[in-house]
């Protein structure tokens, strides 16, 4: 065994304090040789990669991936070739990832490689080209008297052309060109290297999520598996122990559960992002469609937002009783509002809703059309969990009520009945080629779609771009408006499948946001000064008691069925 040859003028020793705060953290007493130092989802990486030309991982954030590939990767170099030594190649996309990894190398060879010099050195790498010419690339190493060394290099994919030995890719889906670098990665197979690739996700349609289907498809080979690591596994596994380790505190039960709450709840309304990031769920989306100091611009005031949320047992009382609470809660919630929002106002009104029958909200969302066409949002109607019937008795209701309206409502699946009824009561608007405007009714029965969203979810994000919608001040509508991303280029609300879900909880799912779009839709689609026909005797259903008082009712005109 010899020893690292000495430093040249272009290299030079990276001082201790230029490594990150992770590196720079670690007890000195941590023993990485220790029984038991990885958690189970590292070692299982670990073990996987022996008998593997390619090894890959999809992960949760901060699983602690790179911290156990560095581990392995100090020994791999400190060892001699009878005993699986060889060269390390570690590609990540950011500078600071590869002086992470780096140093964590050097702190475990001061316990693997006790006596070999451990200190980072950056140096110029030089990179030999197939036509005889060469380039200079900037690297962090670490060497050891096996001869071996672990190298840091940037993510440009040529760089690691023609290299031989073990090469680790990490953050693959965060690389500027994730495919040439699997594509540079995968040539090394040749000359008999391996591969070891883990990454989070970044949408369905990045290069590192169809070379994980590829993998998993048996295209590469037996030789090719993926394993899947989320957050809530390193969770299981003792990740929030070890991070108390890492600080020096005592861990308990009590703050392992603020700790991991405060993680999710960290993603706000970004729940594409938060399974993606931390289950493991690649997204369709492209990031938020809406900055955040629109919608705050667009929310100057509290306004009412009438809420509820219905208990299970709700839906399956009697018709009559359901219509009864329903009514007195029109005539004690819903009237008075109506009553303010239309005092001192003679324009027109667009309505837009959001139908939902389990799990999300069905959202109304009313607006003002001023004088100068903004859109003027005086309050909200939110219902969860409500029957079909008593959502037709609350819209019919507001309807009922107002003047020179148009409504659009969201006609896809289940909302189809209810658009349908409304329809008919009110009268459908129909297109009249002839006089280019809408004719008929003032009801638009609506059916989502991606190119309804492409054309209109950009017309209402304008909305807020120039400061022409006003909305109550409320977080649930807040994080409505930022769950809307870009999807292939178009704007809209990413699709939540059931299995992806953590739980079975109501879950908001940009209701709000959507129900927008359908309020400006009906905003640019009215259709004349149409002016309800209703009576006052004509709204029986919607405003008076079947039989008499509900025998829940506990003296506010509110039964135990909803809060």
């Amino acid at each position: 065994m010899g020893v690292p040859a000495p430093l040249s003028d272009t290299e030079r020793l990276v001082d201790w304090d230029e490594l990150p705060e992770s590196v720079r953290s670690i007890p000195a007493d941590f023993n990485p040789l220790a029984k038991g130092v990885l958690m189970a989802h590292q070692s299982e990486w670990i073990s996987m990669q022996q008998d593997l030309d390619i090894a890959v991982c999809e992960k949760g954030r901060r699983t602690g991936i790179t911290f156990a590939q560095a581990m392995t990767d100090t020994i791999t170099a400190a060892s001699a070739k009878e005993a699986g030594g060889d060269n390390i190649w570690y590609m990540a996309d950011t500078r600071e990832k590869g002086l992470e990894y780096i140093g964590y190398v050097a702190k475990f060879a001061q316990i693997v490689a006790r006596g070999q010099a451990t200190m980072v050195e950056q140096h110029i790498f030089i990179d030999q080209l197939e036509d005889g010419s060469s380039r200079n690339i900037q690297a962090f190493r670490v060497r050891f008297a096996s001869g071996y060394r672990v190298t840091a290099l940037s993510s440009r994919p040529e760089n690691i052309h023609g290299l031989q030995g073990l090469v680790s890719i990490d953050e693959a889906a965060l690389h500027k060109n994730v495919g040439h670098v699997l594509e540079s990665a995968t040539a090394l197979l040749i000359w008999g290297g391996r591969i070891r690739i883990w990454s989070t996700h970044r949408g369905k349609k990045n290069p590192f999520n169809q070379f994980v289907q590829d993998v998993r498809a048996g295209r590469y080979g037996k030789r090719a598996k993926v394993i899947r690591i989320g957050f809530d596994d390193a969770v299981a596994n003792g990740l929030f122990e070890r991070v108390c380790f890492m600080r020096g505190t005592t861990p308990t039960e009590e703050a392992k559960k603020e700790w991991y709450e405060a993680i999710r709840a960290a993603y706000g309304p970004r729940k594409a992002a938060m399974r993606e990031e931390l289950d493991v769920i690649p997204r369709d989306g492209e990031g938020s469609a809406i900055p955040g100091v629109w919608i705050e611009r667009a929310m100057p005031e509290n306004r009412p937002v009438l809420r509820i949320v219905f208990d299970d047992e709700f839906p399956k009382r009697p018709e009559a009783e359901r219509d009864t609470w329903c009514a007195t809660w029109i005539a004690l919630q819903l009237l008075p509002v109506l009553e303010e929002a239309t005092k001192n106002f003679s324009g027109r009104w667009a309505i837009g809703m959001d139908f939902a029958r389990h799990r999300h909200f069905s959202v109304i969302k009313p607006s003002r059309i001023t004088q100068e066409l903004r859109r003027d949002v005086p309050f909200l109607i939110e219902l969860a969990n409500a029957p079909t019937r008593q959502q037709e008795q609350i819209l019919w209701a507001l309807l009922d009520t107002l003047n020179n309206w148009t409504f659009a409502g969201d006609a896809t699946g289940p909302g189809q009945t209810l658009m349908e009824y409304t329809g008919d009561r009110y009268g459908r608007a129909e297109w009249d080629e002839a006089k280019g405007r809408w004719m008929g009714g003032p009801v638009h029965e609506v059916t989502l779609s991606r190119p309804w969203y492409g054309e209109w979810m950009g017309k209402y994000i304008s909305l807020f771009e120039d400061g022409f919608i006003t909305l109550p001040r409320d977080a649930s509508l807040e994080d409505d408006h930022r769950a809307v991303e870009f999807i292939d280029g178009i704007p809209m609300v990413p699709r939540i499948e059931r299995k992806d879900l953590k739980d079975a909880e109501l879950v908001r799912h940009g209701d709000g946001a959507i129900a927008g779009a359908l309020m400006n839709f009906a905003a640019l689609n009215h259709v004349g000064d149409w002016v309800s026909e209703f009576t006052s005797a004509s709204r029986s259903r919607a405003f008076s008691s079947s039989d008499g008082a509900d025998e829940d009712d506990t003296g506010d005109g509110f039964g135990g069925g909803a809060w």
